[in-house]
C-alpha cells in the first residue's frame, strides 16, 4: 500500500457542483476501501456538502470554480479540503433562528471533532484559500 493517496475533482463554482463533489469524494472513499454505509462515509459526505456549498453560495462569482482535494496518509489520516479563490475567510455568519444558513464552519467543525478530527484552513498562492478537515482513516485501505 502506498504511504499516499490522492485524488482531485475542479468543479464550477454552481450549485448543481455540490451534489457532483459530494459524489466524487464517496467515490473515491469507497474506492480506498471505506464502506459507502459506514457512519464515516455519512459525516464525510455532509462535510463535503457543506464545504462544498460555503465554496459556490460565499465567494460571490468571483470564484468562477472550487476544486476538492482528497488524501490519505499512511492509512491513518483522510483530508478533505476545498478551495475558491476568493479571498475571504469562512466564519460563522450571526444568524437568526429563523434563518437556515450561517452555521456551515460550526457544523463542519462539530461533525470533524466528533469523529477525533480537526478543521483548518490555509491561504493559497493565489489568494485564495483551503478548508481542510483532517479525519482518522478506520477502514482497511483497498489495494487495487
Amino acid at each position: 500500500m502506498a504511504d499516499h493517496l490522492e485524488a482531485t475533482v475542479t468543479l464550477p463554482s454552481d450549485p448543481a457542483s455540490v451534489s457532483a463533489a459530494r459524489r466524487y469524494v464517496a467515490g473515491v472513499l469507497t474506492d480506498w476501501g471505506l464502506p459507502s454505509d459506514a457512519e464515516a462515509a455519512d459525516t464525510v459526505r455532509l462535510i463535503v456538502s457543506e464545504l462544498a456549498t460555503n465554496a459556490v453560495q460565499h465567494t460571490f462569482g468571483r470564484s468562477p470554480t472550487f476544486t476538492v482535494d482528497v488524501q490519505l496518509e499512511r492509512e491513518e489520516e483522510l483530508r478533505i479540503g476545498v478551495t475558491d479563490s476568493h479571498p475571504r475567510w469562512p466564519k460563522r455568519l450571526p444568524a437568526a433562528v429563523q434563518q437556515d444558513n450561517g452555521r456551515g464552519m460550526v457544523i463542519i467543525r462539530w461533525l470533524a471533532a466528533e469523529c477525533g478530527g480537526r478543521l483548518s484552513v490555509a491561504p493559497t498562492a493565489d489568494g485564495g484559500k483551503t478548508v481542510w478537515i483532517a479525519l482518522p482513516w478506520t477502514a482497511p485501505v483497498q489495494s487495487g
